[in-house]
């Protein structure tokens, strides 16, 4: 089982990823966040094998959360989900640490496939 930790600011965006995760056999959603300061605080407490992360969020935002957590948590894998899907967006994310990208407008289609790909093998 594919343990995860949601993060978004929008609530309706966490129902929403939420009901569409818990519809996989194989990934169970341990917590959720709406910023960067609970996501590093719940995640050592949650054990995540995936930390979804949006990235514009008040306070702390998910490119420093990622770099946060990826000190915290080196075993959970971020997979940053962000409206903002350019190079230079992507190049942040992957240099804070997250170890997969996926566009908002592309995560009915490659979200799960891109969670199940970074989550340790189970």
């Amino acid at each position: 089982m594919i343990r995860l930790l949601l993060v978004d600011d929008e609530l309706s965006v966490r129902r929403g990823l939420r009901m569409q995760l818990e519809l996989e056999p194989d990934v169970a959603v341990v917590g959720e966040a709406g910023d960067g300061e609970t996501a590093v605080r719940l995640a050592p407490e949650l054990h995540p094998d995936v930390i979804l992360m949006d990235i514009r969020m008040n306070g702390m935002d998910g490119i420093a959360a990622t770099r946060a957590l990826c000190q915290s948590c080196p075993g959970a894998a971020v997979v940053m989900l962000s409206l903002q899907d350019d190079r230079a967006t992507r190049d942040l994310a992957s240099h804070a640490g997250a170890r997969a990208f996926v566009g908002k407008h592309e995560a009915a289609t490659q979200l799960i496939t891109t969670i199940r790909s970074v989550a340790p093998a189970v």
